[in-house]
This record gives C-alpha cells, sequence and structure tokens, in this order.
C-alpha cells in the first residue's frame, strides 16, 4: 500500500513540475528584450566585424527556441540570420504575412522609436510549414544601419502590453 502512496505522490509531482520544466525551453518576451538590446551594444561596439557572429546557429545569439538576427533597414534586407541565411542579401520589404502584413517593412518602422517595439505577424515555426503568431522586438543599433530583432510565438500576449516592457 505504501508504494502506492508513493507512486500517486510521484506522478502529481510529475504532473505539477512537468509544465515548469518544459516551460523553460521556451523564452520569454522578457529575454527577448535583453538579448537583443544587448545585440545592439554588441554590434554597436563591433560593427560589420560582429555580424558572423549573428550567422552562427550555435552560437549565443541563439538560446532556448529563438535567436536575434540582423536588419539593414535601409536596403530592406536580413544583414545576418542564424536559421535562414538564405534571406540575407534578399529584398523584403515587400515581404507579407498570411495576413497581407508587410511585417518586414513594420520592423523597419518600429525600430526607429526610440526603445525599438514589438511587431506581431504570421511566420512558421522553425521546422514548421504552417504560419504561427509570432511577435517579434525590433531595435536600431545606435550609430550603425542595423537594427536587431528577436521574437517569440505567442498567441495571447498584445502588442500594447508588450511595449510597456520597454519603456
Amino acid at each position: 500500500m505504501k508504494s502506492i502512496v508513493n507512486l500517486l505522490i510521484a506522478m502529481v509531482l510529475i504532473a505539477v513540475m512537468a509544465p515548469c520544466v518544459f516551460a523553460n525551453d521556451h523564452a520569454t518576451s522578457e529575454e527577448v528584450v535583453a538579448k537583443v538590446k544587448d545585440a545592439a551594444v554588441f554590434l554597436n561596439k563591433t560593427g560589420d566585424n560582429g555580424l558572423a557572429e549573428f550567422m552562427d546557429k550555435n552560437g549565443r545569439w541563439v538560446w532556448k527556441d529563438t535567436y536575434v538576427w540582423v536588419i539593414h533597414a535601409e536596403k530592406g534586407t536580413d544583414a545576418a540570420h542564424p536559421i535562414k541565411p538564405k534571406l540575407c542579401g534578399m529584398q523584403l520589404m515587400n515581404i507579407k504575412d498570411t495576413n497581407g502584413k508587410y511585417f518586414f517593412a513594420e520592423f523597419c518602422d518600429v525600430a526607429n522609436r526610440p526603445n525599438g517595439g514589438w511587431v506581431d505577424y504570421m511566420w512558421p515555426k522553425v521546422g514548421e510549414k504552417i504560419p504561427s503568431r509570432k511577435i517579434t522586438y525590433v531595435l536600431q543599433v545606435p550609430n550603425s544601419p542595423y537594427q536587431v530583432a528577436a521574437g517569440i510565438y505567442n498567441d495571447d500576449a498584445t502588442i500594447d502590453e508588450l511595449n510597456q516592457l520597454i519603456q
């Protein structure tokens, strides 16, 4: 009888703790803001020489289920992307998501705000084909033509709530 009770207790603990353990596999909006700000400081110091670090899918700018990439808004291109390097150099200003939103153009617009900003759009998760709602924080790198960005998939957070994190 004692072993059955212990087994039930163990099962309850696993059921309660599992969401906490697996939640750590997903980046949070707070982590995204911190990483993007760190990336802006790094790229401000290193300039073009630092771009290679953002191409490394095993590097420090890739964590949990997300990554930081670099935009060159004046050219309308990605300057560095660790997951989809083929996007680098491609003209992206006219790309629309499945809802018809010109999200890359919006990245470039919100990056120019004093604290950057968040953009929501539909984009496939890594390894998937069907788009999901992605929210991305974009920030201008000071004294640079570059913007840095990172995002998470989240169906619930509003842009207003997220923008409160950067005020």
